[in-house]
């Protein structure tokens, strides 16, 4: 895959709490909309998100208006077993599943969730200590040749494990998914975006914001990174955090792409215009020296 290419978008709508924003169908229809509207296409789900509704909640949404599928791409992931005790699992142990015949059953039952012929995109959700790389790449080559799926990826993978997976496929891997943000950035240092630069994959990034940590969190890292990003804005003209987060993130060469796990149509307006933002690298490094604490070498 060339360098240059960009296989995700900048900006990617989160849905994994999509039942806690309490919307109608129609109220997300119109989200959807809007968002479409902006530029914004791709979206990132998980058959476990909402304990196994918000993929359902999602696709009632697609089924008030089925041409709109034509504008987004459905990103999705499975082989997380989770002990919910709402299912009757009380007592019993989370466990990862990468077995060929669950990751197929999962896809199918995605589809269905969203009433749709097939994924955009499809993660494994998280690795797997017993993944067998080529059962894996037996249910992906499956998924594919069935038109189930058309491209794939992982989450929260380390390079070791994504470079394991990919070496038993014939097609690119498109993204890993990983935890990154001004206050977390160890995928910085891990290998994890030099490899993504290496193989022209676009990385997708969760938590961009630190889950909020870096707009209320009294600690002395959070403290230093808001007064830092705080700093910034007044020097390159922008007066919202997270605007100035969105700018220094996509300053990294793997083209990020970013869930916004927002269902406010404004906040998502708001990170979408960050990218007329232009930012130095002596201030991407500021940014990078707050949160670490210490200066480069």
């Amino acid at each position: 895959m060339n360098a240059n290419t960009r296989v995700l978008d900048p900006f990617v709508l989160g849905f994994w709490r999509l039942l806690d924003w309490q919307i109608t169908p129609q109220e997300n229809l119109r989200f959807l909309k809007q968002a479409i509207e902006l530029g914004i296409r791709d979206t990132d789900h998980a058959d476990i998100y909402g304990e196994y509704q918000c993929e359902a909640e999602f696709g009632k949404a697609l089924a008030l208006e089925p041409s709109i599928r034509e504008h987004i791409r459905i990103i999705t992931k499975c082989g997380i077993k989770p002990a919910f005790p709402s299912l009757g699992l009380a007592g019993k142990a989370n466990y990862y599943d990468s077995s060929k015949t669950h990751i197929i059953a999962q896809a199918q039952q995605s589809l269905k969730h969203f009433g749709t012929d097939r994924l955009d995109v499809l993660l494994i959700h998280r690795p797997d200590y017993l993944m067998d790389a080529d059962e894996v790449a037996d249910a992906f080559n499956t998924l594919k040749q069935n038109g189930d799926v058309l491209h794939f990826g992982v989450s929260n993978f380390t390079p070791s494990q994504l470079a394991l997976l990919q070496s038993r496929l014939d097609f690119a891997l498109v993204t890993n998914q990983i935890e990154f943000s001004p206050y977390e950035m160890k995928a910085l240092d891990d290998g994890t975006l030099d490899q993504c630069q290496q193989l022209g994959m676009n990385p997708m990034l969760w938590s961009p914001l630190a889950g909020g940590r870096i707009f209320s969190s009294e600690d002395e890292k959070a403290k230093r990174v808001r007064a830092v990003l705080q700093q910034v804005g007044e020097e390159i003209g922008c007066t919202e955090i997270d605007q100035v987060i969105y700018a220094w993130l996509a300053m990294h060469p793997s083209k990020p792409a970013t869930v916004l796990g927002t269902g406010n149509i404004t906040r998502v307006a708001s990170a979408f215009a960050s990218q007329s933002l232009s930012m130095s690298r002596e201030q991407w490094y500021r940014i990078w020296t707050a949160s670490t604490g210490h200066s480069v070498p």
